[in-house]
């Protein structure tokens, strides 16, 4: 799709140029009525002067109320830096190299504006933690599938409460002398929230490790050293028959006396 403001812009601007288009025609018509129409009233031919001044004069007003209405409402928001046009962003995050790139760039920038906030740590962590789930999320079957789906809406809301933390300190420094305590205990508030809630999300990863670590491992031994020690006996085996094979093949014939 298109971008949204661009679009309401083109439409403002075509709805001006047919309203001054059909202004024009409405005066020429409404003129050359006047100026040809007889004194002793209107004819047949008249009457074709007339009606298209008025149909003009209709069409005209028809445009100015658009322009009025639409120039009333507020144009969509600019694309954010770095957006895009959301079509070409969904083109690209088809191709799975292209949607890693995508989704670093956006944390990088989102990391970028929280840069110098309380919210900057615990954002990095955050970061280092999703990561770290998302390479155990294939392995995590069974019991371990509804965790990795609590940890995404977890994410998402932690990610938006550090948006908050960064939003109000950037709001204490333009806030008044008298009205800053009770907004520097509200931001400390949602720090702590937000430094819980990572550390939470931490303990999560560490827990999701231990699943994926405990299941694969079995009570003796791995299934893939008993194949791996099976595959080595039957080649010794072979390689030791075929080397009896070959002695016997080069030993001297002893005929007797």
């Amino acid at each position: 799709m298109a971008d949204p403001r661009a679009r309401y812009f083109r439409q403002l601007r075509r709805l001006r140029r047919g309203a001054r288009r059909w202004s024009v025609l409405a005066g020429g018509f409404a003129g050359a009525t006047a100026i040809l129409t007889p004194y002793a009233g209107l004819g047949l031919p008249d009457a074709g002067w007339a009606a298209a001044a008025g149909g003009s004069l209709a069409l005209a007003l028809w445009r100015w109320s658009d322009l009025r209405a639409l120039s009333a409402q507020a144009p969509p928001p600019a694309l954010a830096a770095g957006q895009g046009n959301p079509l070409l962003v969904a083109a690209v995050q088809r191709v799975p190299a292209a949607r890693a790139a995508v989704n670093e760039l956006r944390r990088q920038r989102a990391r970028f504006s929280l840069r110098g906030s309380a919210a900057a740590g615990p954002w990095t962590r955050l970061d280092r933690a999703s990561l770290t789930l998302a390479g155990l999320a294939g392995r995590l079957s069974g019991p371990g599938e509804p965790a990795v789906l609590e940890a995404a809406v977890a994410e998402r809301s932690l990610r938006d409460l550090a948006g908050r933390v960064a939003s109000v300190e950037k709001a204490l420094r333009v806030t008044p002398a008298d009205a800053r305590p009770e907004l520097e205990r509200a931001h400390r508030t949602l720090a702590d929230q937000l430094d819980a809630g990572v550390d939470a999300y931490e303990r999560l990863v560490a827990a999701a490790a231990s699943y994926v670590a405990e299941d694969g491992r079995s009570a003796t031994e791995h299934p893939a050293v008993g194949r791996l020690t099976e595959a080595s006996d039957l080649l010794r085996g072979v390689a030791a028959g075929l080397a009896e094979l070959r002695g016997a093949r080069t030993e001297p014939l002893h005929t007797p006396n």
